[in-house]
């Protein structure tokens, strides 16, 4: 099934190219405004098509659940993963990636990064669930500070091939400590890299 819908993306997104039709609009495009809330809780997974039982054996997959916010992800549905394998931990700070589908190569669909302060869910980076290969989908995160945190964003355009997307932004999330619980926000968005052709495959 996850093929079969991986498939029909591509399919679509050609047909785009075809068409001349840009790529749909994105958080990235218009002016930033919290999607986060003081005191929230993990959002739950939304729902896959794909058991968790069955993607992680298809995939092979060895779920965490070794820090307090890798537990709570798992509670709320996600599988928790390493962001490209490394661990985001500095300070009170903790990022954790979670997913709820993967695609034929077994890269995560449906995913998150959520930030945790002193243990407590501070926000997502972004305001939707992301998928692999598509506009909008994070790369690089950074911890630069103790209350500044920088992502990466893919963007594509309607002709950009599915490894390569034509350019990523930068965004800075700032977190507030003065409120009755930690908040991420998002403050600024840059362009970080603009490629005229490949600069290598994309998550």
């Amino acid at each position: 099934m996850l093929r079969l819908i991986a498939s029909l993306t591509t399919v679509l997104l050609h047909a785009g190219i075809a068409t001349g039709q840009s790529a749909p609009s994105s958080w990235l495009d218009g002016p930033l405004s919290n999607w986060n809330k003081p005191g929230a809780s993990v959002p739950a997974a939304p729902a896959s098509s794909e058991s968790r039982t069955a993607m992680i054996e298809r995939c092979q997959l060895s779920p965490r659940q070794t820090t307090a916010p890798e537990k709570a992800l798992a509670a709320a549905g996600w599988l928790p993963y390493l962001h490209f394998d490394r661990q985001l931990l500095q300070g009170d700070i903790e990022i954790v990636d979670g997913m709820v589908a993967a695609d034929g190569m077994c890269r995560p669909g449906s995913f998150n990064g959520f930030v945790f302060v002193g243990g407590r869910f501070a926000g997502t980076l972004s305001p939707e669930p992301m998928t692999s290969r598509l506009d909008g989908s994070i790369g690089a995160i950074r911890i630069v500070s103790s209350d500044v945190i920088t992502a990466e964003f893919a963007r594509y355009r309607a002709t950009d091939p599915l490894c390569c997307p034509s350019s990523r932004v930068m965004v800075e999330f700032r977190i507030n400590r003065t409120g009755p619980s930690p908040i991420v926000t998002p403050r600024e968005i840059k362009t970080s890299r603009s490629n005229s052709g490949a600069s290598g495959p994309d998550r």
